[in-house]
């Protein structure tokens, strides 16, 4: 059949399961921003969107709808000009997340269409106003949140199916749309992310670690509140004073990928090492930036301990990485993380605001790695038999996207 993927940054999810779905026979295509450069690992059409400015006075809490719903149109009219040229797809697989899958059932009504339900924005209940320490949202904040899910709540009522990584990002949506969503997780290549005692790490000071050196790790996209950058930095100084051979490997870049920028500072990882700057041994601190992927999987396999922090929100990719890397992983007790690591079975999970919770179980961690062994074990286990790529998740994603295959 034919299967149209749909996503801004292409692949995006879409990585491992379009190139299967090709290499099973499907006739695969993506459509994608023009500016996207990411290597084509399936035939591409890009459309060009220039966004166009928001009056916010104007829109009010429309201006987010404004903003999908506009990328939502250059796209439709992307797939109009395909359909003009005869192509009809008989599944549209695509992102919700920024308005590209809105109209496209106006332009093929006989294809299916299935929406990757990522998240759903709530005024209360996730993300907005779960740490106070950025103040307490207004009223009108708590609305604007809210309002943010108006296209993602119209993408997937007009699509025939949703997909979704994880429980709790599914459970956010209100009952009727959740019944219209399948949870299956991306997936994790377990045989790439694996232990193994060859792994080595260098770092900025030219020092190389290993299996079994004392090593914390701190990883995500960008060091921001979102993700307990804040907590972590704060943490530190008592791990640090209290292990004073201890490496600190920081992975993340300075920009922000969810919520709000620090105002009158340059970004969040300045802000909060400004604040720790004083009680910290930065010698032992090593902030690497963003790293190539090979550098992180050999990070993972050479963690004694690895903290991993996020707000009511999505849950990163890396979590689940770490685990299948059979790493001893200090988790927030949060609904994302606590649906993949149970406390004393296959982490540790400690309260997200509690520092000085965070620096007791980091330094036992680091001090006494052999009574953590087999949750490192049981993470790695549990990693195998719920998120493998090869054995479940791929397969299982394929065979759903092959349920809607048209009757002949």
């Amino acid at each position: 059949m034919k299967i149209l993927f749909v996503h801004q940054n292409f692949p995006g999810q879409f990585l491992h399961l379009a190139p299967e779905l090709a290499k099973r026979g499907h006739d695969c295509l993506a459509l994608t921003d023009a500016v996207n450069n990411r290597a084509a690992i399936i035939p591409v059409v890009k459309y060009k969107h220039e966004q166009q400015p928001v009056d916010a006075a104007a829109t009010r809490l429309g201006r987010n709808y404004t903003t999908m719903s506009d990328r939502g149109v250059t796209v439709a009219r992307a797939a109009l000009q395909m359909r003009q040229k005869g192509y009809i797809p008989d599944v549209i697989f695509g992102h919700s997340g920024w308005g590209e899958t809105l109209f496209l059932k106006e332009v093929w009504p006989e294809a299916k269409l299935i929406v990757y339900a990522e998240f759903y924005y709530r005024g209360r209940g996730a993300d907005v106003g779960f740490d106070l320490e950025f103040g307490q949202p207004s009223f009108d904040q708590v609305m604007i949140a809210q309002g943010r899910a108006t296209y993602l709540g119209q993408a997937l009522a007009h699509a025939d199916a949703g997909l979704s990584p994880t429980e709790w990002q599914a459970s956010t949506y209100p009952d009727p749309l959740r019944k219209m969503i399948t949870v299956i997780h991306d997936g994790v290549d377990t045989a790439v992310m694996a232990p193994t005692p060859e792994a080595r790490f260098t770092l900025p000071n030219g020092v190389v670690v290993k299996p079994g050196d004392e090593v914390l790790t701190f990883v995500n996209r960008n060091l921001e509140p979102y993700r307990g950058y804040h907590i972590f930095m704060r943490a530190l100084p008592a791990v640090m004073a209290a292990r004073p051979h201890a490496q600190v490997v920081i992975v993340g870049g300075d920009e922000v990928s969810y919520g709000a920028a620090p105002k009158g500072e340059k970004g969040w990882k300045d802000r909060f090492l400004s604040e720790m700057r004083d009680q910290l041994d930065l010698s032992r601190v090593h902030f690497m930036g963003k790293v190539p992927y090979p550098n992180f999987v050999a990070l993972m396999q050479v963690s004694r301990a690895h903290a991993y922090l996020t707000y009511p929100f999505v849950l990163s990719w890396s979590m689940i990485e770490a685990m299948a890397a059979g790493c001893h992983i200090i988790g927030s007790a949060t609904q994302p993380v606590m649906e993949a690591l149970e406390h004393g079975k296959t982490g540790t999970l400690v309260d997200f605001f509690d520092v000085a919770g965070w620096s007791a179980a980091l330094t036992d961690a680091l001090a006494h790695p052999g009574r953590y062994l087999p949750l490192r074990q049981a993470a790695r286990q549990r990693a195998l038999e719920r998120y493998d790529l090869r054995s479940n998740c791929l397969p299982r994603m394929v065979d759903f996207v092959e349920s809607f295959a048209p009757q002949r």
